[in-house]
């Protein structure tokens, strides 16, 4: 049976055909989808994990345990899982482990582009990268094949174009997995890191990475496919697609495995061609490797390091490197679009994160933030965030910038699942070292920016079991906190008082901003749309000021000011009433017959 399937959605169904007993993640674009399609199928374990270290760890025990494991993470992830990473290549396992990167070329939705092949390299570990959705799902089997064989974790390297892009896949059968369960290994030698342990175990994971680079030369998947001998062409990933598609007749090889390399069939390959180049995203990984096998080629001069290839980044590129004649230019298609009305970056309609900002913005202080929906913050008119770098970090910075001496007083931003991923240890940090930094936990009640996925302030796991909510404030309360509150995220009032008096302490702060996020389906069954009352409305532009999709300027001036009158899209609007709130002539209420046919439906009471 063939199906159209996305890269995502083929390992999925790739694990499935594996019989992965074990599956945990933290969901990250362009990752997400695989575990959430992972779910769906039955008899499965699978899990949110609140960072992509824990994730790792419990694939590793349950790959120790004698059972397939794996972990998946976007491209960052790694590098808060690495700890983990680098100390499962120097123990192996019982049972395969696998470990997905989804690599992010071009920050569709990321903070770097950073190419994740770098760690197999680093932790001697082997890295498949399929070229569609069908080896995205038979690569999941044989990576598992492959970490068993060799007792090592494996790398599977997706990127964007790869996770999101459907092509045809033939379906497998099940790999039904072993229901015996074993005893846990006791091998100290092998499983515990200690020193004497682990110096004794580098030398075998080195042997294990040339015995590796040896099966390489006949991995099933390092294909040639011969043609011109004026130009050869090493590709791997999706890369592979666009080099086939600008240089039909070129001879190919492509790479299922990138680390470690088929040394002996690049050689041959290159005596067979007058050129060699490589195409790749992102980093010159294997266009390195291969020049010091001393072998002549060429990569980044021709191709660009930096963002997502696609057929017309390589042709152009190719052509302006004279690789490819001036002829070889396919000009776009001609298309009449008209002009397209700008959108820039913005917090949607009924945000609860909003009116935090809004009142961040008045106080104007220095607002160090986080990952997450709430960085949209950082556009005009809001323009509340002042750093934002990586999960967690927000709560680490505000503290460093007050040990340093920073004259004005910290706010670090955080949502409630980046709180469970690495912001617990880094408020514990400014409690044990009594930092005057008020830190907000912007809790929506899901993980928010990657979709509405559980986390552990939900109350509810991956498969849709019921389980115990982690309730923050007691957690902020028992890390040591002695100043925190949690209000409701739309009161406009009680976050501003809450936070005026909070910037005046000279020790630790939190205030929890409490709200779901106006997208869940049980929200937007209570959306009112409001509207202004333009006999009231003076055009005195504090609604605009909290940068409201909704929110609108009408074509009408008011005869004193000669400013805009405010306008409500009732489309857009959600009825948080932030906007209400904060207007001073009460010029912004519920459309009455809105609020009559709601009460009707019993949905809400006005």
């Amino acid at each position: 049976m063939i199906k159209m399937l996305s890269g995502n959605e083929a390992v999925a169904r790739g694990m499935w055909e594996a019989g992965v007993a074990v599956a945990s993640a933290y969901p990250g674009t362009p990752s997400t989808e695989i575990l959430e399609n992972y779910a769906l199928f039955p008899n499965v374990y699978t899990e949110w994990a609140p960072n992509e270290k824990v994730a790792v760890d419990v694939a590793i025990g349950a790959a120790y345990a004698g059972r397939r494991g794996m972990a998946v993470m976007k491209h960052v992830g790694l590098n808060v899982a690495a700890d983990s990473f680098m100390y499962a290549s120097m123990t192996g396992q019982e049972a395969g482990l696998v470990i997905v990167t989804a690599d992010d070329p071009a920050m569709h939705s990321s903070q770097n582009e950073q190419d994740n092949r770098a760690f197999a390299k680093f932790g001697r570990v082997p890295c498949l990268e399929p070229s569609d959705s069908q080896e995205a799902k038979d690569m999941v089997r044989t990576a598992f094949e492959l970490s068993e064989r060799f007792d090592t974790p494996v790398l599977l390297r997706l990127t964007t174009r790869i996770c999101h892009s459907a092509t045809g896949v033939e379906l497998g059968e099940r790999n039904t997995p072993t229901a015996e369960s074993k005893p846990f290994p006791r091998n100290p030698a092998k499983y515990v890191m200690v020193p004497g342990n682990a110096v004794k175990r580098h030398p075998v994971i080195e042997q294990r990475i040339r015995d590796i680079a040896l099966f390489a030369e006949a991995f099933p998947y390092n294909r040639l496919e011969p043609g011109n001998h004026s130009l050869g062409i090493l590709t791997c990933g999706v890369a592979y697609q666009y080099a086939r598609e600008v240089f039909p007749q070129a001879s190919i090889l492509r790479l299922g495995m990138t680390w470690p390399l088929p040394e002996k069939m690049i050689r041959k390959f290159a005596q067979s061609v007058e050129r060699l180049i490589v195409i790749e995203e992102l980093d010159p990984f294997i266009e390195e490797a291969v020049r010091l096998m001393g072998i002549a080629v060429e990569g980044k001069s021709i191709f660009p390091i930096t963002g997502e290839f696609d057929p017309r980044v390589v042709r152009e590129s190719a052509i302006t490197t004279g690789l490819l004649p001036e002829s070889a230019h396919v000009p776009l298609p001609d298309v009449e679009t008209g002009p397209l009305p700008g959108r820039p970056p913005v917090l949607c309609s009924g945000c609860p994160h909003r009116t935090t900002f809004y009142i961040l913005n008045k106080l104007k202080v220095p607002v160090n933030g986080d990952i997450g929906c709430y960085t949209l913050a950082l556009t005009p008119p809001l323009s509340a965030i002042h750093t934002c770098g990586c999960m967690g970090a927000g709560i680490g910075v505000a503290h460093g910038a007050a040990k340093a001496g920073s004259p004005e007083h910290h706010v670090a931003v955080i949502g409630d699942s980046t709180f469970f991923h690495t912001g617990i240890p880094a408020l514990v940090n400014v409690v044990y070292n009594n930092s005057p930094v008020t830190t907000v936990i912007l809790d929506n009640r899901i993980t928010g920016m990657t979709g509405h996925q559980e986390n552990p302030g939900t109350g509810r796991t991956l498969l849709g079991q019921e389980t115990t909510r982690v309730e923050l404030e007691p957690l902020v309360r028992a890390l040591g906190v002695q100043h925190v509150q949690s209000v409701a995220g739309y009161d406009v009032k009680a976050i501003e008082k809450a936070l005026k008096e909070y910037i005046k302490l000279d020790e630790p702060s939190v205030l929890i901003a409490v709200e779901p996020c106006a997208l869940m389906p049980e929200v937007r069954k209570r959306w009112i749309p409001l509207e202004v009352l333009a006999d009231k409305c003076n055009g005195c532009t504090l609604c605009f000021r909290i940068g409201c999709p909704a929110i609108l300027k009408s074509e009408e001036l008011d005869e004193k000011t000669q400013r805009p009158k405010a306008l409500i899209d009732a489309s857009l609007c959600t009825g948080c009433e932030v906007c209400a709130e904060i207007c001073p002539r009460l010029a912004i209420t519920f459309r009455p017959a809105e609020v009559e046919e709601v009460e009707m439906e019993g949905n809400v009471s006005c």
